[in-house]
């Protein structure tokens, strides 16, 4: 089969691949329909995130078609139009029974090897390095899925791959990362980045019942669908932006701050931030975390659903003298599958608003590096194989 392979930095290849098989019984194989990449894969493609090795199958934004089922797998049949979620989870360890899927003790067979780095493994993730059990991602022609009985939703009859595919992931990223805020009716909440995850974070935070959502970023397309959700909009790039957030909040700050940013960061190319870049390869440039600290109420919530690789020198004094709430993670996707699915259903939401290019696998390398550059008005990539 056809596929997206990482091959280093700044190399992402269309190959020829060995296509999958069932290799469990809970396993299930789908001819993928829709793919897409996300920001994260970004990290990879700019070489960040260690563990990768050449060859490796790249995406964990996938649906598609069942074409194989494992003999112990009652939930799914042939046939069937599922999303994949992009944590991969057993449903039977106690972080899963907890709801906390993206922290499953079972489904990373190198949980040991990201242990001594992390102290204790978290869930496996498709497509993202050896350190998250080195499983083949979705921007390929077929996917295996372990653990096929417990993640993968079915798509309801009469809904198009555009409207389902984010469920997969920044849907639900977004969505948390607004649950994160604790949303009372009428609060203000701050976006860092409008981005794919910031702008789903800017419609969920309405959804939860926000009065008002201040979205900052400083590309024009990302920054007019923002406001096309109702956000009132900072470009950071223009005059000083902790004073225009306090004169848009009466001096008193956002209730909550999403920073849908991390790893890319683009901060003030400070000296400071230059040697921050280079000590090591190991420290990263927290512009966008530092704001949020800095723009954030005192007592209010920080949510931080951008990724980060390494050591992140922060602000801790502001943030523990202002006595600040952080609420982190990677995204528990199954547990927010089918209310969000339900949303889609209803109406409340068409995901599909987000996508302003689709192509074949075969652009894929080229897509990589116009969405890294946000040229062409490239806002997120659907991949149909």
């Amino acid at each position: 089969m056809k596929a997206l392979c990482w091959h280093g930095k700044g190399d992402i290849r269309c190959e020829e691949v060995p296509d999958p098989t069932i290799e469990d019984g809970r396993d299930a194989v789908i001819r993928v329909t829709s793919c897409a990449i996300c920001g994260s894969d970004l990290h990879l493609y700019g070489g960040f995130v260690p563990g990768m090795k050449s060859g490796d199958v790249m995406g964990h934004e996938t649906m598609g078609e069942v074409v194989a089922v494992g003999k112990d797998n009652d939930k799914l049949k042939v046939g069937d139009r599922v999303v994949v979620p992009f944590t991969i989870s057993c449903g039977d360890c106690k972080m899963c029974r907890a709801s906390l899927f993206s922290l499953c003790q079972r489904s990373n067979p190198n949980g040991a090897e990201q242990a001594k780095q992390t102290g204790y493994p978290t869930a496996g993730l498709y497509g993202y390095s050896e350190m998250y059990g080195g499983f083949a991602g979705g921007q390929a022609e077929y996917l295996r899925i372990p653990y096929a009985d417990v993640g993968p939703i079915k798509v309801p009859e009469g809904l198009t791959d555009d409207q389902v595919l984010f469920l997969s992931d920044i849907f639900p990223t977004g969505w948390m990362a607004a649950e994160n805020c604790n949303i009372q009716p009428g609060q203000t909440i701050l976006v860092f980045g409008c981005g794919p995850v910031g702008q789903f974070a800017i419609r969920s935070a309405f959804m939860m019942g926000a009065g008002r959502v201040i979205a900052i970023d400083q590309v024009p397309e990302r920054l007019a669908l923002a406001q096309a959700a109702g956000a009132e909009t900072i470009d950071f790039s223009e005059g000083d932006l902790q004073e225009r957030i306090k004169a848009l909040t009466n001096g008193e700050g956002p209730d909550a701050v999403i920073e849908a940013v991390g790893l890319e960061s683009h901060g003030s190319g400070s000296m400071l931030e230059k040697v921050q870049e280079t000590v090591a390869g190991k420290l990263e440039r927290p512009y966008a975390l530092n704001q949020a600290i800095v723009a954030c109420k005192p007592g209010g919530i920080i949510s931080l659903p951008g990724v980060f690789v390494g050591v992140v020198p922060t602000m801790l004094g502001a943030f523990v003298g202002k006595a600040l709430t952080l609420k982190t993670g990677q995204t528990h996707v199954q547990r927010y599958l089918e209310p969000l699915m339900k949303k889609v259903v209803d109406g409340e939401i068409d995901p599909s608003f987000l996508i302003t290019h689709k192509i074949g696998l075969e652009d894929g390398p080229d897509a990589y590096k116009t969405f890294q550059e946000k040229a062409d008005g490239c806002i997120k990539v659907v991949i149909n194989p």
